[in-house]
C-alpha cells in the first residue's frame, strides 16, 4: 500500500505544531518532529532565495547544468526526489497509510513540492499576523522586540506562502489557526475530509500523547488547553509599547489587505485591534538601541558586504519591497 504524505506549510509560531499533534494521534497518520527531508532536494531548484546564502544561485546552475545531461532534464531529477521521498515517507510511516510531514521552512519551495509530488495532502496554517510576530519574539528572541531578525520567515516566507496557496488552489486547502482552536469541530472535519479520512473527536484529548522527541519543532510543550481556548489575545502583553506598536502597524501595511483577506484577516479590524492596544514606556529604551543597532548592521551589509547582506526587514517595512 502507498504511503500518503501530507505535508503542513505554515510560517513558524502559527501553531504548526498544535495541528500536527492532533493529525498525528489519528491511528492512520504517523508524523515525526520536522523532518526538513524536501529542502535540501528541491532548493537548488530556486535561485531566488537570498536567505539559502551566497552558495545558493551557483548550486542552482550548476544543478540545472546537470540536468542537460539527463534524458528527462529536470524533470528526471524532480522524478528521482520524488521516488527518494516516497520510500522514505513510507519508511517512516510503517503501517499507517500517511505520513505528516510539518516543515515550515517548506515556504520556500511550494511550487516544487506541489509539482514534484502530485498526490501529495498539502495544507497551508494561517495565524493571525500579530500573533504569529509576539510569538517569534517571545520564543526565538527571549522576549526582546528583535522580529526583524527573522525576515525570511516573517515578510518572504509569508509572501511566498500565500502566492503559492494562491496559484495552487487546486491543490491546497488552507485553514487559519483561531479557527481550528476555537471550540468547534467543523474546520477539523474539513481538514481531515481534504486529507482522506473521518475525523475523530478523540484526538482532541489524545494528542498530547503524541511525541515528537526529534531536534527541530517546538520544544515548549501544548497542553490540552490550546484546544479550545484559541488565546487569540496574547500578542496585546508582547507589543507593549509605541516602538513596538508602530513596528506591528507597519508590518500590517506591508502585508497588505490583499494578502491578508486571501489568508482570512481584515487589514482594518487587525489595524483597529493593534490600535486598542493598551501600551506603556517600559522596554522602549532597550528596543529602541536594539533597533538602531539592527538597522546600523543592515547599512553596514548593504555598503561593504552586499554578498552576505541578504534579506532586510527594515526595507520591506521601510520602502514596501519583500523581505526576500
Amino acid at each position: 500500500m502507498a504511503t500518503t504524505p501530507i505535508l503542513l506549510l505554515s510560517l513558524p509560531r502559527s501553531g504548526s505544531t498544535l495541528v500536527q499533534r492532533v493529525l498525528g494521534a489519528h491511528p492512520g497518520v504517523a508524523t515525526a518532529s520536522e523532518p526538513w527531508l524536501l529542502l535540501p532536494f528541491l532548493l537548488p531548484l530556486r535561485d531566488d532565495v537570498p536567505a539559502a546564502g551566497g552558495w545558493q544561485p551557483g548550486i542552482h546552475e550548476a544543478l540545472t547544468d546537470f540536468a542537460r545531461v539527463l534524458p528527462g532534464g529536470i524533470g528526471a531529477y524532480e522524478q528521482a526526489v520524488a521516488g527518494a521521498a516516497r520510500s522514505i515517507y513510507a519508511d517512516a510511516a510503517g503501517d499507517a497509510p500517511y505520513f505528516l510531514d510539518k516543515t515550515p521552512p517548506y515556504f520556500l519551495v511550494v511550487d516544487e513540492i506541489v509539482r514534484t509530488l502530485p498526490e501529495a495532502r498539502v495544507v497551508v496554517l494561517w495565524r493571525n499576523p500579530l500573533s504569529v510576530l509576539a510569538s517569534v519574539v517571545e520564543t526565538f528572541c527571549g522576549g526582546r522586540w528583535r522580529p526583524q531578525d527573522y525576515p525570511t520567515s516573517l515578510f518572504g516566507g509569508l509572501a511566498r506562502l500565500v502566492e503559492g496557496a494562491r496559484d495552487h488552489a487546486d491543490r491546497v486547502h488552507t485553514v487559519r489557526y483561531e479557527d481550528l482552536v476555537g471550540g468547534e469541530q467543523d474546520e477539523w472535519r474539513r481538514l481531515t475530509g481534504f486529507l482522506g479520512f473521518e475525523f475523530e473527536p478523540a484526538s482532541l484529548r489524545d494528542f498530547t500523547a503524541v511525541r515528537l522527541d526529534g531536534a527541530m519543532g517546538d520544544k515548549s510543550g501544548i497542553g490540552a488547553s490550546a484546544v479550545g481556548s484559541a488565546q487569540t489575545e496574547k500578542w496585546r502583553a508582547t507589543i507593549s509599547n509605541p516602538l513596538r506598536r508602530l513596528w506591528a502597524r507597519r508590518y500590517l501595511e506591508w502585508i497588505g489587505a490583499e494578502r491578508l483577506a486571501f489568508m482570512g484577516y481584515d487589514l482594518e479590524r487587525l489595524r483597529a485591534e493593534l490600535g486598542a492596544t493598551e501600551t506603556g514606556l517600559g522596554g522602549s529604551g532597550g528596543d529602541a538601541v536594539d533597533a538602531l543597532a539592527s538597522i546600523a548592521r543592515d547599512m553596514a551589509k548593504a555598503r561593504f558586504a552586499r554578498a552576505m547582506a541578504g534579506p532586510s526587514a527594515w526595507s520591506a517595512l521601510w520602502r514596501g519591497a519583500p523581505g526576500g
